[in-house]
Protein backbone atom coordinates (compact mmCIF):
# COMPACT_ATOMS: atom_id res chain seq x y z
CA UNK A 1 0.00 0.00 0.00
CA UNK A 2 1.31 3.21 -1.21
CA UNK A 3 1.66 5.69 1.76
CA UNK A 4 -0.39 8.32 0.55
CA UNK A 5 -3.31 5.68 0.51
CA UNK A 6 -2.67 4.75 3.96
CA UNK A 7 -3.06 8.22 5.38
CA UNK A 8 -6.28 8.27 2.88
CA UNK A 9 -7.45 4.98 4.65
CA UNK A 10 -6.57 6.03 7.97
CA UNK A 11 -8.28 9.65 7.16
CA UNK A 12 -11.71 7.91 6.55
CA UNK A 13 -11.47 5.00 9.35
CA UNK A 14 -11.44 8.35 11.76
CA UNK A 15 -14.25 10.05 9.79
CA UNK A 16 -16.11 6.86 10.01
CA UNK A 17 -15.83 6.83 13.89
CA UNK A 18 -16.84 10.21 13.99
CA UNK A 19 -19.73 10.11 11.94
CA UNK A 20 -20.56 6.64 14.42
CA UNK A 21 -19.81 8.22 17.59
CA UNK A 22 -21.87 11.47 16.37
CA UNK A 23 -24.99 9.53 15.94
CA UNK A 24 -24.27 7.52 19.02
CA UNK A 25 -24.53 10.89 20.76
CA UNK A 26 -27.54 12.02 18.87
CA UNK A 27 -29.98 8.79 19.48
CA UNK A 28 -28.72 9.40 23.10
CA UNK A 29 -30.22 12.48 23.54
CA UNK A 30 -33.11 11.78 21.46
CA UNK A 31 -33.52 8.12 23.24
CA UNK A 32 -31.29 6.60 25.50
CA UNK A 33 -32.81 3.52 25.88
CA UNK A 34 -32.30 2.34 21.94
CA UNK A 35 -29.37 1.28 20.84
CA UNK A 36 -27.01 1.69 17.42
CA UNK A 37 -28.03 -1.24 15.89
CA UNK A 38 -31.92 -0.28 16.56
CA UNK A 39 -31.86 2.90 14.80
CA UNK A 40 -30.24 1.92 11.84
CA UNK A 41 -32.69 -0.79 11.63
CA UNK A 42 -35.68 1.95 12.22
CA UNK A 43 -33.85 4.14 9.30
CA UNK A 44 -33.49 1.72 6.71
CA UNK A 45 -37.45 0.88 7.54
CA UNK A 46 -37.83 4.55 7.36
CA UNK A 47 -36.73 4.56 3.80
CA UNK A 48 -38.21 1.54 2.36
CA UNK A 49 -41.04 0.58 4.18
CA UNK A 50 -43.23 -1.33 4.12
CA UNK A 51 -40.86 -3.99 3.98
CA UNK A 52 -40.66 -7.84 4.44
CA UNK A 53 -38.72 -9.38 7.08
CA UNK A 54 -36.86 -10.99 5.34
CA UNK A 55 -35.62 -8.05 3.03
CA UNK A 56 -34.76 -5.98 6.01
CA UNK A 57 -32.59 -8.32 7.12
CA UNK A 58 -31.04 -8.55 3.81
CA UNK A 59 -30.36 -4.92 3.76
CA UNK A 60 -29.27 -4.83 7.32
CA UNK A 61 -26.95 -8.19 5.82
CA UNK A 62 -28.18 -10.00 8.95
CA UNK A 63 -29.94 -13.12 9.21
CA UNK A 64 -33.77 -13.07 9.19
CA UNK A 65 -34.25 -14.24 13.02
CA UNK A 66 -31.92 -11.10 14.22
CA UNK A 67 -34.55 -9.34 12.45
CA UNK A 68 -37.30 -10.91 13.89
CA UNK A 69 -36.32 -10.10 17.59
CA UNK A 70 -35.02 -6.73 16.88
CA UNK A 71 -38.73 -6.09 15.06
CA UNK A 72 -40.05 -7.61 18.48
CA UNK A 73 -38.43 -5.48 20.69
CA UNK A 74 -39.01 -2.14 18.45
CA UNK A 75 -42.62 -3.23 18.23
CA UNK A 76 -42.93 -3.96 22.01
CA UNK A 77 -41.76 -0.21 21.99
CA UNK A 78 -44.33 1.31 19.76
CA UNK A 79 -41.83 2.20 17.05
CA UNK A 80 -42.97 -0.46 14.36
CA UNK A 81 -45.68 -2.76 13.21
CA UNK A 82 -46.54 -5.40 11.46
CA UNK A 83 -49.20 -5.33 8.75
CA UNK A 84 -50.29 -8.40 6.57
CA UNK A 85 -49.16 -8.61 3.13
CA UNK A 86 -51.83 -8.69 0.82
CA UNK A 87 -49.73 -10.53 -1.90
CA UNK A 88 -49.02 -13.16 0.48
CA UNK A 89 -50.62 -14.39 3.34
CA UNK A 90 -47.91 -16.22 5.27
CA UNK A 91 -46.04 -12.93 5.03
CA UNK A 92 -45.81 -9.87 7.73
CA UNK A 93 -44.74 -6.35 6.28
CA UNK A 94 -42.95 -3.98 9.05
CA UNK A 95 -43.94 -0.33 9.17
CA UNK A 96 -42.70 2.39 11.36
CA UNK A 97 -45.41 4.00 13.54
CA UNK A 98 -45.81 7.93 13.68
CA UNK A 99 -43.68 7.35 17.01
CA UNK A 100 -41.26 5.64 15.10
CA UNK A 101 -41.25 8.18 12.15
CA UNK A 102 -40.57 10.88 14.20
CA UNK A 103 -37.83 9.50 16.16
CA UNK A 104 -35.91 8.48 13.46
CA UNK A 105 -36.92 12.12 11.81
CA UNK A 106 -35.63 13.95 15.19
CA UNK A 107 -32.20 11.90 15.94
CA UNK A 108 -31.17 12.17 12.08
CA UNK A 109 -31.99 16.36 12.66
CA UNK A 110 -29.96 16.22 15.88
CA UNK A 111 -26.87 14.40 14.08
CA UNK A 112 -27.26 16.97 11.01
CA UNK A 113 -27.31 20.02 13.23
CA UNK A 114 -23.84 18.31 14.91
CA UNK A 115 -21.98 17.58 11.74
CA UNK A 116 -23.13 21.39 10.30
CA UNK A 117 -21.62 22.93 13.11
CA UNK A 118 -18.14 21.43 12.99
CA UNK A 119 -18.47 21.64 9.33
CA UNK A 120 -19.02 25.29 9.56
CA UNK A 121 -15.43 25.54 11.28
CA UNK A 122 -13.68 24.36 8.61
CA UNK A 123 -12.34 26.98 5.87
CA UNK A 124 -14.27 27.71 2.54
CA UNK A 125 -11.16 25.64 0.73
CA UNK A 126 -11.33 22.67 3.47
CA UNK A 127 -15.41 22.29 3.23
CA UNK A 128 -14.53 22.37 -0.72
CA UNK A 129 -11.80 19.56 -0.78
CA UNK A 130 -13.85 17.72 1.33
CA UNK A 131 -17.26 17.75 -0.30
CA UNK A 132 -15.12 16.45 -3.72
CA UNK A 133 -13.29 13.87 -1.55
CA UNK A 134 -16.36 12.12 -0.21
CA UNK A 135 -18.06 12.61 -3.37
CA UNK A 136 -15.38 10.40 -5.27
CA UNK A 137 -15.58 8.09 -2.75
CA UNK A 138 -19.15 7.84 -2.73
CA UNK A 139 -18.85 7.73 -6.38
CA UNK A 140 -16.46 4.27 -5.86
CA UNK A 141 -18.63 3.12 -3.64
CA UNK A 142 -21.44 2.67 -6.19
CA UNK A 143 -19.63 1.19 -8.95
CA UNK A 144 -18.19 -1.18 -6.62
CA UNK A 145 -21.29 -1.99 -4.84
CA UNK A 146 -24.05 -1.50 -7.23
CA UNK A 147 -26.38 -3.20 -4.68
CA UNK A 148 -25.70 -0.40 -2.69
CA UNK A 149 -27.70 1.76 -4.44
CA UNK A 150 -31.03 -0.28 -3.70
CA UNK A 151 -29.75 -1.43 -0.09
CA UNK A 152 -29.07 1.39 1.48
CA UNK A 153 -28.52 -0.44 5.09
CA UNK A 154 -24.83 -1.02 3.23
Amino acid sequence: MEPDTHEVVEAVLAASRLIVGLSAHALAEVDATLTLRQLRTLAVLADRQPMKQADLAADLGVNPSTVLRMADRLAAAGLLERQPNPDSRREQLLILTPDGEDLVRRVMDRRYQEIAGLVGRLTPDDRAGLVDGLRALTEVVQRTYPESLERRGL
